[in-house]
């Protein structure tokens, strides 16, 4: 596939990282020729520096080829008309863009191939905060990811002493919750991915990914680890669009408490928000913090542009007493340094993002793409069509598809029912099947398993 992306700053670099890995024909354009010039010292991809707007710059980009253009530079404005001129002429397959401003995202209208031509709108801000809202609903997983319309979910948990499962064999969970059917998809120990079996021992500190109907997840959640309460006190450090948003999305709910270290934007959302308290100072001041109860806080979210800011306030929360904290951090490298100390939840926008974009990008019929472990796994969700002459799942059981290395099917939606996947389910036309790669360098072989041809031998 012939992609262009409009923009090398965060977003567009991961992205680009991510599919100049598989092979895609990828060119990026920005006006920074530095951020350009690293992309191509590291992946073999074509650059062009200039304003990705204008009508040169796009054909000089090969826009006329692209099957698909992906707009996420910093400015929505610059995003918009360089869709609508790779619309008008060069009729571009699929136009994506990436849109910030509420003001515009509002406006749903706007955006069809009759006024501005953009097929679909990506707004990390909201992908972020809704990120966020789900482990705040689930405070015992590291993730939680939702698939087939929320009818099932993929929830990441750490195992630990006092876990019911911990130091017994996964096929001890039928015997603790038999009314109960999940599927562990994976296990990471030390970093490193364990295919699971039924024979497989779950240690503590392992950090364990299972499929699940939605209305079983507490359910399996306690074999893994005690049951924390759910959250009522949530201190939110920053009030940026994700501070913002988030605080307005939970403040019905939750007691929600804001730092915000701008004396304006302090103002503004103190006039926004009706329940939630805004505190104007910085996010890493010790005296706002005790001042605060921090130690009777039991989420802390470093939600900030800067991630040195993030962390050091998250690890400091924590040291004073919070019972959780949250930390977004751009850098994989400092997700990396955090992972394994104070900090819970390193949260990478990034790649939060990507999983929305990928679903558009992915061949065969791919209808959700969720990025895990910095990139290096994926989980999705593919619909099956055909039959079984014409496509390599169709009217197969399980274990008679020749998966890749690494790579299970946890679970099957179709029509309204949630089939979580054995050795024997049979796959039939139009299931969503839900799959989790450990490697994901194995993701073209999946892709082509739910391709459509017209024979198979």
């Amino acid at each position: 596939m012939k992609i262009l992306i409009l923009g090398a700053g965060q977003v567009g670099s991961s992205v680009a990282a991510t599919l100049a890995r598989e092979d895609d024909d990828i060119t990026v354009v920005d006006t920074n020729n530095d951020l350009l010039q690293k992309l191509q010292d590291h992946y073999d991809i074509r650059t062009v520096q200039g304003c990705a707007s204008l009508p040169g710059v796009l054909s000089k980009a090969n826009a006329e080829d692209a099957d698909l253009v992906l707009a996420v530079t910093n400015s929505d404005e610059i995003n918009m008309i360089a869709c609508q001129i790779c619309h008008i002429l060069y009729r571009t397959p699929t136009k994506i863009a990436r849109i910030r401003s509420p003001e515009y995202l509002s406006q749903t209208n706007l955006f069809n191939n009759k006024a501005i031509a953009i097929d679909m709108l990506i707004s990390p801000e909201q992908i972020i905060t809704d990120y966020i809202k789900r482990i705040i609903h689930n405070p015992n997983a590291l993730q939680v990811l939702d698939f087939a319309k929320k009818k099932i979910q993929l929830v990441a948990a750490k195992a630990s002493h006092g876990g019911l499962l911990v130091d017994n064999p996964i096929s001890n969970l039928r015997q603790h919750i038999p009314k109960t059917d999940i599927r562990v998809a994976a296990i990471f120990r030390n970093g490193k991915p364990i295919f699971p079996e039924a024979n497989t021992i779950i240690k503590n500190n392992d950090e364990v990914f299972f499929i699940a109907a939605t209305k079983d997840i507490n359910s399996v959640m306690k074999e893994l680890h005690p049951l924390n309460k759910p959250y009522k006190r949530i201190l939110l450090a920053g009030g940026g669009n994700i501070g913002a948003r988030l605080a307005k999305t939970l403040e019905n709910n939750y007691q929600i408490k804001l730092i915000e270290e701008n004396p304006k934007r302090a103002e503004t959302l103190s006039e926004e928000l009706h329940n939630t308290i805004v505190l104007l100072g910085d996010t890493a001041n010790k005296e706002l913090l005790l001042e605060e109860n921090i130690d009777k806080v039991d989420l802390f979210c470093a939600l900030t542009n800067d991630d040195e800011a993030n962390i050091l306030s998250a690890m400091l929360a924590k040291r004073l007493g919070a019972g959780k904290v949250l930390s977004l951090i751009n850098r994989a490298a400092y997700v990396d340094l955090v992972e394994s100390g104070s900090i819970d939840i390193a949260l990478s926008p990034q790649q939060a993002t990507i999983g929305s974009l990928l679903a558009h990008i992915r061949r065969g019929d791919v209808v959700a793409v969720h990025s895990l472990r910095k990139g290096a796994a994926e989980a999705l969700e593919a619909v099956a069509h055909g039959d079984k002459n014409s496509s390599m799942v169709v009217g197969r059981r399980i274990d008679e598809i020749k998966l890749p290395p690494g790579t299970s099917i946890g679970a099957i939606v179709r029509s309204e029912k949630v089939i979580i996947a054995h050795h024997n389910t049979m796959i039939k036309a139009e299931d969503h099947v839900i799959l989790f790669l450990i490697h994901k360098r194995y993701i073209t072989e999946v892709e082509r398993l739910f391709q459509v041809g017209f024979t198979f031998f």
